[in-house]
């Protein structure tokens, strides 16, 4: 006779028997929770013009995590808007012809000019608080992340296998199951690779978003860039050394704790038919993973999400079209669009040049704002350039070899996180020392911030090789400069281009605190169209300040049509991988 097992089972009490590893766990859960919730108090404290920044290294603990706050909470909005927007963009033709211009000009504004027109909404919406230069800042983060992010998702959706399309068809995916399914995994590791690529550049502009200027009167928000922004005005290097050795281990922590663990998550999501021979691996995954709380937490998302996924499968439908199909539309309601879009666009452009007309030089204000945007752009040309011919090898290099990216990521992510303008000083004092004009030392500042689009794009495009082609490339006997022209460059080039543009975009930004540079009580300015922003960014040179956004935005916005939108179709319909 068959004997009935007790309930519960013996493998149910070994599933529910907690052991100290997740005691350990909780703990470490809850009291980041706790330290979030305390020092995002003082968020609410009254807002005073006369806040100091001390310069005590013993304040620094308490600066670094609300620095951490704030980029934290600027990275969930980014990717929340990315994920959104490129979805958006890649699924609408209609809706691509705007958002797509649009985004070359938000990743082309920089971030003093976002916050010269947010801070007094933010300021507005709590009066007399601090919270409202929070949200400015971290607003001003969120620019500086956002964008790179949501190129990376938008090319991976545009460069799906066609297989995708019929999948999803015949598994009568509907819009919202396929975009969790299909199109999130799909483009996992460059939005990994992106946000963490993202995430580093906004260090570059922490300065600029914890120090804030309205009416005159300066508001410095306790932080880690506000620190070292003291220190460099003061001269006191040895003041910005703590700071610098602050940032390291800030990046070393977040790089082991969040985005080591986050490369090796999404390492699952890889094309491939054979398995790598080396995988990312991070230790904190693998002791998550062997707690209980991921199972746990699991059943809880299964028991939310199956009635959130029925109503939203309801409310989307299936897509039963492939994309070249679903983005046909009514050539009436094109027109109608077009019509509707030029209309409020040049209603907009007359307000504008309205406004900048009742400036001191009035619409003269172009000439001066267009040679200094020349200017500016042979910078940004010969970043994006040498940025290229050095770390498009590496990047491959690193990227096929899962030995040497488990070795260096850790670097990377340390360079490429690290806020360059923090050694600016110590360039400026190399500069004056050599003679080096800052005409021809912002360059080398512009680089120092932006290269690492590149090298990290083309990490993340060579990572998701599959392995299969380059194990057919070495048995086929493909080497040298043949097999760079036939496979590498091929393989990489969507991912390349993102980097280039994303680059581009990044080192436009960086002009605002490459060509104007403060240190010791000294001013150093390059004639460019950064500086010329930077130095009407007070609220009585607003009608400049525009003039000068304008011009910026044209020139990129015109770049982009002339030269990366073709790139970009390039790659999404010869080099895509199928």
């Amino acid at each position: 006779m068959a004997v009935t097992p007790t309930f519960p089972s013996r493998e149910t009490l070994s599933r529910l028997k907690f052991r100290p590893l997740d005691v350990g766990v909780g703990v470490a859960v809850l009291l980041l929770i706790y330290i979030a919730v305390r020092v995002g108090a003082g968020a609410r404290a009254p807002a005073h013009p006369s806040t100091t920044i001390s310069l005590s290294p013993a304040n620094l603990p308490y600066y670094a995590v609300r620095s951490l706050l704030r980029m934290f909470i600027a990275l969930f909005f980014s990717y929340s808007f990315s994920l959104g927007y490129a979805y958006v963009a890649a699924r609408s033709r209609r809706w691509r012809r705007v958002l797509i211009p649009a985004l070359d000009i938000l990743q082309s504004v920089p971030v003093l000019g976002f916050l010269a027109v947010t801070v007094t909404f933010f300021v507005a919406l709590f009066p007399g608080s601090e919270l409202g230069f929070e949200c400015a800042a971290i607003f001003a983060v969120f620019t500086s992340q956002a964008w790179n992010i949501t190129f990376s998702f938008y090319h991976s959706l545009i460069s799906q296998p066609s297989e995708f399309d019929e999948a999803s068809k015949l598994m009568g995916l509907s819009r919202w199951k396929r975009f969790w399914s299909v199109d999130v995994p799909g483009g996992a590791i460059g939005l990994v690779w992106n946000g963490m690529m993202s995430f580093g550049g906004s260090w570059f502009f922490l300065t600029a978003s914890e120090f804030i200027s309205v009416s005159g009167r300066h508001y410095t928000l306790p932080g880690v860039g506000s620190y070292v922004a003291v220190a460099e005005a003061q001269g006191n290097l040895a003041d910005v050394v703590w700071g610098i050795v602050t940032m390291i281990i800030i990046i070393v922590v977040v790089n082991f704790f969040f985005w080591r663990p986050l490369v090796a998550y999404v390492e699952k999501f890889r094309n491939e038919q054979s398995e790598s021979e080396l995988q990312a691996r991070s230790l904190f995954l693998d002791t998550l993973r062997r707690s209980n709380w991921p199972r746990a937490l699991g059943r809880g998302r299964q028991a939310l999400a199956l009635p959130v996924n029925r109503v939203m499968g309801r409310v989307t439908g299936i897509d039963d079209q492939s994309l070249a199909v679903h983005e046909i539309r009514r050539r009436a309601a094109d027109v109608a669009f077009a019509v509707v879009l030029t209309i409020a666009l040049g209603f907009a452009l007359y307000s504008m040049l309205a406004y900048i007309a009742t400036g001191a030089d009035g619409l003269a204000v172009f000439g001066t704002a267009f040679e200094d945007g020349l200017i500016t752009f042979v910078r940004v040309l010969v970043v994006v350039v040498v940025a290229s011919v050095i770390w498009v090898p590496v990047g491959v290099w690193i990227g096929f070899n899962p030995r040497v990216a488990q070795f260096m990521q850790p670097i990377v992510q340390i360079l490429a996180s690290f806020p360059a303008n923090f050694i600016f000083p110590f360039a400026i004092v190399v500069f004056l020392d050599i003679g080096l004009p800052l005409n021809f030392g912002a360059i080398v500042l512009m680089a120092l911030g932006t290269q690492w689009y590149v090298l990290f794009n083309v990490i993340a495009g060579a990572s998701a090789v599959p392995s299969d082609l380059k194990e057919a490339m070495d048995n086929l006997g493909v080497r040298g400069l043949d097999r760079w022209r036939r496979f590498v460059l091929p393989s990489i080039f969507p991912a390349y281009v993102t980097g280039a543009i994303t680059a581009a975009g990044g080192a436009w930004n960086a002009t605002i605190v490459a060509e104007i540079v403060t240190y010791d009580n000294k001013t150093l300015v390059a004639k460019g169209l950064g500086s010329f922003i930077a130095l009407n960014s007070g609220t009585t040179h607003l009608p400049e300040l525009f003039a000068g956004l304008l011009v910026m935005s044209l020139l990129v916005t015109g770049v982009n049509v002339l030269w990366w939108r073709r790139l970009y179709r390039l790659a999404s319909t010869r080099f895509a991988l199928a």
